[in-house]
């Protein structure tokens, strides 16, 4: 059980009129008693600073004001992930909104990350010297440079980690910079899409200052945080201070679907009531992404900045087929991994695999995925007839964004970045022995060599007359959960498991019910043929106590409640 802090709990309850349990989950995710109304109704009113706390962002937005006010041609470069497509359409929609229809290009995977010279010399032929790169271009340094010697005004919007230098451009907002000093430590959580929008409240006050508006409407600012919300969640940031109200606030308006993109992408996928975290994360995100691993790298801007009902559904039945073949694509490299990573002794506590036939568009998905089966850190590469493009997922306790950029120093890859949790690079084939060597040193300085055993971090203990519809509806309060404040775990004790089933594709189905009275219904996802699964088959009768997360089940207007399964012991 987590430990919380009774006495403190006891005065938020009173003085926030709270439940116990809930006080007691704030108690656990170390919420400060003065900040407990920001994080159970966090705004932006209250949680974002001035724009111009960050370096850079006022003479950024100057400029991007100006070439606005002057007619100037812009151009966007941004990735081909959510947090890419996002920022580009949220940055574009706006422009759009103040009279300015921007060039955008997004790489290809084949291409590779970041800004190229490709990109430089399709503006240029367009006639287009003011750039902003969004989601990239922190290290980008020969790029960058070289199109900043050519005449190109460049400016740089990013979350990445960054290095001591920094590309010589017109402008780097970045609240990663190694030399940024703002107070607002929970700036350096944002994505690309949060750094953007706070871009853009920048850029849209300086337009109102000058009088831009007196002959136009002011576009809303608020109709993005669609947009960011999406782009916030599935780069997996700690949705911590600015980013709950980031993505509390723009489920509501995605809820609204005024997004005619986004609109289409929630019926395709049969999203039918208000979208929450999990249905960004694990629903609308994954379709997105999938255009940028197995397709159309554009494709996800593209359906976000569309307000043809038509192109709209075209694309979102394409990212329903994409995803299909990205699943596909995954599971075979995912097979041909576990093999390697099992069939051979490894050194170091990490999870290591290379393949010459792999996508590099699943990599990240698969690394992630081991990373999940042995609980240790992932670094998947795939050999590609140039280069080979590596993806790496973390665990506690190793930051992958500096491991790379000590990568880089040390020489043994060609490029990289990432953050925290997650990071991609680039090396050669004969580089990669020198490489498995250094991070497997790394790792092994930073993670020692006791194995790694995951923990269940229970949040509260009740029994299962108090798991309700009110139960539920109150920890819905945390919301949205995610990196950082994850979905409480509750422990049901002492219970019984009746009328347990098997339904859908393996998913196992049952009744909690205790002598003190109360029954809940559970589930355990996917979970047939495994020990929770079988352990709830095979129950004999005992006497349990269950841990999982509960949440509220509408069908046909009725709200239940139901615990998902996340492990279980016998008594």
């Amino acid at each position: 059980m987590v430990p919380a802090d009774e006495a403190w709990c006891e005065r938020v309850a009173q003085t926030y009129d709270l439940p116990p349990h809930l006080a007691r989950l704030l108690s656990c995710r170390h919420v400060a008693f003065d900040e407990v109304n920001d994080f159970l109704q966090p705004k932006l009113q209250k949680l974002m600073p001035d724009p111009y706390v960050l370096k850079d962002m006022q003479k950024a937005a100057e400029r991007v004001a100006a070439a606005v006010m002057n007619g100037e041609k812009i151009a966007i470069i941004g990735d081909y992930d959510v947090d890419g497509a996002t920022s580009t359409a949220e940055l574009t929609r706006f422009l759009r909104a103040v009279g300015i229809e921007s060039l955008i290009h997004i790489p290809s995977r084949e291409e590779g990350y970041g800004p190229s010279d490709l990109a430089f010399a399709e503006f240029a032929a367009a006639g287009a010297k003011l750039v902003i790169t969004i989601d990239c271009g922190t290290t980008a340094f020969d790029v960058l440079n070289r199109a900043a010697a050519n005449g190109f005004e460049i400016i740089v919007v990013d979350h990445h980690e960054a290095e001591t230098e920094l590309p010589q451009v017109f402008a780097v907002v970045n609240p990663k910079r190694l030399d940024e000093e703002n107070p607002y430590k929970h700036l350096e959580y944002m994505s690309a899409v949060g750094v953007g929008f706070m871009f853009l409240v920048a850029v849209n006050r300086i337009l109102r200052q000058k009088g831009f508006y007196q002959n136009r409407t002011e576009p809303n600012l608020m109709n993005l945080l669609d947009l960011v919300a999406l782009g916030t969640v599935c780069d997996v940031v700690p949705l911590l201070g600015l980013n709950r109200a980031y993505v509390k606030q723009g489920l509501k308006v995605m809820a609204g679907q005024q997004n005619v993109g986004l609109k289409k992408l929630m019926t395709a996928v049969n999203l039918t009531t208000a979208p929450r975290a999990y249905h960004l994360g694990f629903m609308l995100g994954p379709r997105i992404n999938a255009c940028g691993r197995v397709g159309d790298a554009a494709l996800g801007s593209r359906l976000l900045l569309t307000d043809d009902e038509i192109e709209a559904q075209k694309l979102a039945d394409k990212f329903n087929e994409l995803n299909t073949e990205r699943k596909e694509i995954e599971s075979y490299v995912l097979l041909q991994a576990i093999e390697q990573v099992e069939g051979e002794a490894q050194a170091y506590p990490m999870a290591f695999a290379v393949g010459d036939d792999w996508h590099q568009g699943v990599i990240g998905i698969v690394a992630g995925k081991l990373r999940e089966r042995y609980n240790m850190p992932a670094f998947v590469m795939s050999i590609e007839p140039d280069e080979v493009k590596g993806s790496a997922r973390s665990v506690d306790g190793l930051d992958l964004g500096a491991l790379i950029i000590a990568a880089k120093e040390k020489g043994v890859i060609t490029h990289g970045g990432g953050h925290v949790m997650a990071a991609g690079f680039s090396l050669t084939q004969e580089q990669i022995p020198a490489f498995k060597q250094f991070v497997g040193e790394y790792v092994l300085a930073q993670l020692g060599t006791e194995k790694i055993t995951p923990v269940l971090n229970i949040d509260c203990s009740v029994n299962a007359a108090a798991v309700n519809v009110a139960f539920a509806q109150q920890l819905e309060q945390l919301e949205p959960y995610g990196t950082g404040n994850p979905e409480p775990l509750i422990k049901i004790s002492d219970v019984q498991i009746s009328r347990p089933q098997i339904v859908g594709n393996g998913h196992v189905k049952c009744f909690l019910t205790s002598a003190l009275g109360g029954y809940v219904p559970a589930i355990a996802f996917n979970a047939a043929d495994s020990q929770i699964g079988q352990a709830v088959l095979n129950h004999h009768g005992d006497i349990y106590d269950v841990v999982g997360t509960v949440k509220t089940d509408v069908w046909q207007g009725n709200v239940k409640v139901q615990l998902v399964i996340k492990d279980m012991m016998r008594k």
